[in-house]
């Protein structure tokens, strides 16, 4: 499937791409406006590597963060590939819970520890470093390929959607590649066809115009914090429900083959909970676990805060109190629908003596993508070559919002949603980490995939002109 030289390649030169990855990393290429110079320093380097690739490509500005957009077109006669992947980070947290400091990469234990790692630098040098062996021995790649890298997915990719829709000719492609993903476990692959959607929101609930004293003014003005905790507590009842009329109009709900598809891929809920610290799942009533995180939508505050909450006791009402809240949906849920349920629902429940301001932060649409597309056959091929076993056919419970905007705004369903990490490499969390082995297969993987939808449409020409001369 690769020509052996890149696969020597491929091999002998991992120090050295380790060692790359390392200045990559480095870049605290954090999504908060306070890193903007970070973030564009790492779309430079991006930038720079792409060309030395021997890519035609530039930075584009957005409202938020920038995007780089290179490509390089070597033949007339084959597909091309669109990889897609971020170079923004998420903030490191506390430092002291850091083994490490997080943009000081640190390789220990067979793996690169550093902010970014696994989600989603390591992902997308993978892809870089790649391209970079298959030049080095062949001097051109085997199909037509473009790169779109984004500087914002940690903060929901605002502006990106404008950028798409500037550039639609020059983002087409024939198939897309997404690496901003988990294999299924360390020891399976996968290959997501489903994604949620999603809706997020702010709320804010105010009360008296400053904090008063609750022994004075108890039992007679709104306590913001019982207002908002009233609404936000009866969002969701205790089967795992959701309330809010109108919410489940449109959701499609799992067909019998995908529940008996998803009860035979293996799920050990015992190891999971004893990962996640809790001692049973809370489920959707009438759902497996798996099913409720990956098939069903679902409702969480995020963050909230008000009041007074260290040490001592204080006795008062606070001015305001509020939220991060957000909805996960599925096929076919509607997240502007979803949110004027949402909206609706708020008012009704908002208690006349207090202002009640809610606002979106973010939304993006759900997908589901064809499994039995030719490049979903590719990608099967390719990851069961770079990392010794076939992939799981799954849906996400997390949301890529670029895959809903790519499909509907490119009008393709060829989108392969995969990745090289392992789902315990800390993403988002302290002491990320990617393992230099999946690193590699990483590689192997990306090379096949471009050899192999190469040769599907060398052998769909052959065919074509041979059923032409009969």
């Amino acid at each position: 499937m690769i020509p052996g030289r890149v696969l020597d390649h491929i091999y002998s030169n991992q120090g050295r791409y380790i060692e790359e990855l390392k200045a990559f990393l480095k870049i605290p290429s954090i999504s908060s406006p306070e890193h903007a110079g970070d973030v564009r320093k790492a779309a430079e380097w991006i930038l720079d590597r792409t060309k030395r690739l021997g890519f035609s490509g530039r930075i584009f500005e957005t409202s938020e963060n920038p995007v780089v957009f290179a490509e390089i077109g070597q033949h007339d006669d084959a597909p091309t590939l669109m990889f897609y992947s971020h170079y923004d980070v998420q903030p490191p947290g506390d430092l002291e819970n850091w083994k490490t400091p997080p943009f000081y990469p640190d390789v220990r234990d067979g793996a690169i520890y550093a902010r970014g790692a696994a989600d989603d630098k390591g992902q997308l040098f993978c892809t870089l470093a790649t391209i970079g062996s298959v030049m080095a021995i062949e001097g051109k790649l085997p199909l037509n390929v473009k790169l779109l890298f984004e500087g914002g997915e940690e903060m929901g990719s605002p502006g990106l959607e404008k950028f798409i829709r500037e550039h639609i000719e020059q983002l087409k492609a024939d198939a897309v590649l997404i690496t901003d993903a988990p294999k299924y476990t360390r020891d399976i692959p996968a290959i997501y066809y489903g994604l949620r959607g999603g809706v997020a929101f702010q709320i804010e609930v105010r009360g008296p115009s400053t904090d008063i004293h609750s022994g004075m003014f108890g039992g007679a003005v709104v306590n913001p914090i019982n207002a908002l905790t009233r609404i936000l507590g009866d969002i969701k009842d205790h089967r795992g429900k959701i309330r809010i009329p109108g919410f489940y109009d449109h959701v499609r709900d799992l067909e019998e083959w995908e529940r008996k598809e998803m009860a035979s891929i293996p799920f050990d809920g015992e190891t999971m909970k004893k990962y996640l610290g809790i001692n049973e799942f809370a489920t959707e009533d009438g759902y497996t676990p798996m099913e409720s995180m990956t098939a069903r939508p679902a409702f969480d505050v995020n963050g909230i805060a008000g009041g007074y909450y260290e040490k001592g006791m204080l006795w008062s009402i606070p001015d305001k109190a509020g939220a991060y809240l957000s909805f996960l949906l599925v096929p076919d849920q509607d997240p502007e629908d979803v949110a004027r349920h949402f909206e609706e629902y708020v008012h009704s429940r908002a208690p006349e003596e207090a202002v009640v301001k809610l606002s979106k932060v973010v939304s993006f649409d759900p997908v589901i993508v064809p499994r039995s597309s030719k490049v979903i056959r590719v990608a099967e091929k390719a990851i069961e070559y770079g990392f010794g076993r076939k992939p799981a056919m799954i849906r996400s419970g997390g949301g890529i919002g670029v895959a809903a905007l790519i499909r509907k705004m490119l009008s393709t369903e060829n989108i392969v949603i995969t990745g090289w990490n392992d789902p315990e490499d800390n993403e988002h969390a302290p002491n990320e980490h990617f393992s230099l082995e999946n690193f590699r297969k990483g590689m192997i993987t990306t090379a096949a995939f471009m050899y192999g939808l190469a040769d599907s449409k060398k052998r769909e020409t052959t065919i074509s002109v041979a059923n032409d001369t009969t």
